[in-house]
């Protein structure tokens, strides 16, 4: 996901913790009934995160400094991708109904 965070969503003043992370991504995994077969915390200069054709889910250390509303729908984007590879119709309804309103893309 490329797409920058809203500018009404201020970051917190201090950032969320790795395992607190950690847990996060697991939460929803878990609502969304998808297993990643690992999870990464890294930094990337061009996006927030990826899900590879493998399983394999990375997101952006700067997403832990992020408001939780834009780090939550980061979440739920790659992790929706283990099931829809592509960013298409049924991508996007299903993005709505975890999340509800309009996604990152459209708004």
């Amino acid at each position: 996901m490329k797409a920058a965070p809203p500018k009404d969503l201020t970051p917190p003043a201090e950032p969320v913790s790795r395992a607190a992370f950690q847990a996060e991504v697991a939460a929803w995994a878990e609502k969304l009934r998808v297993r990643p077969k690992a999870v990464h915390v890294r930094r990337m200069k061009r996006k927030w995160g990826s899900c590879s054709t493998t399983g394999r889910v990375t997101f952006n250390a700067d997403l832990l400094r992020q408001h939780p509303e834009f780090r939550q729908r980061v979440i739920v984007e790659e992790l929706l991708h283990l099931r829809i590879p592509n960013h298409g119709k049924l991508f996007r309804t299903l993005l709505k109904a975890y999340l509800g309103g309009p996604s990152l893309r459209e708004s």
